[in-house]
């Protein structure tokens, strides 16, 4: 049996937050250099408030670039008044991995308990790409990726990725 190669994505950042710039955006930080200790390209940086309409654009532009083969968001998934990208979100998507949630937050039940029913991460697809919504603190970024999101990208797990799947996420 031959070893399966490693296929490089390009992965797509987007911080939500009213307050962090690159100076202090740990977070985005965070997620570009595990994405590119794991092989992967970060293909772009953004940041942009906690504002419905500029998270749909900045996603959207990404979705419609078939280039990009994953958005990782970070911020705007608590339950605040400002908090707004899972609504965001949510209408973007073909289709959502409800598992994605519900794998995070049990994950993050180890290390933040109960507090982590706060957090209203997700994921999905949109137009063959793949979206991951996280919280917006570091440590959340660090479960989500290490723990969840970097073998799901990685061809090479088995019994199966997400990776695999990428060649049929538009058949009709």
């Amino acid at each position: 049996m031959t070893e399966k190669q490693f296929i490089p994505l390009n992965i797509a950042i987007l911080t939500v937050s009213d307050s962090r710039t690159e100076v202090n955006d740990i977070s985005g930080q965070t997620l570009a250099e595990r994405i590119r200790q794991a092989g992967h390209r970060v293909h772009e940086k953004q940041i942009v408030p906690d504002n419905g309409y500029q998270i749909k654009a900045a996603l959207s532009q990404w979705i419609a670039d078939a280039a990009v083969n994953a958005v990782i968001t970070t911020g705007g998934t608590g339950v605040t008044g400002r908090d707004g990208t899972p609504e965001a979100v949510a209408p973007l998507l073909d289709k959502q991995l409800d598992g994605f949630g519900e794998v995070f937050r049990m994950l993050s039940y180890q290390s933040i308990k109960t507090s982590t029913i706060q957090s209203r991460a997700l994921a999905g697809v949109a137009n063959a790409t793949y979206i991951f919504c996280l919280p917006g603190s570091s440590g959340a970024c660090r479960t989500a990726w290490d723990e969840l999101i970097k073998e799901q990208l990685d061809y090479r797990t088995q019994p199966c990725n997400l990776v695999q799947l990428m060649p049929r996420l538009l058949e009709k």
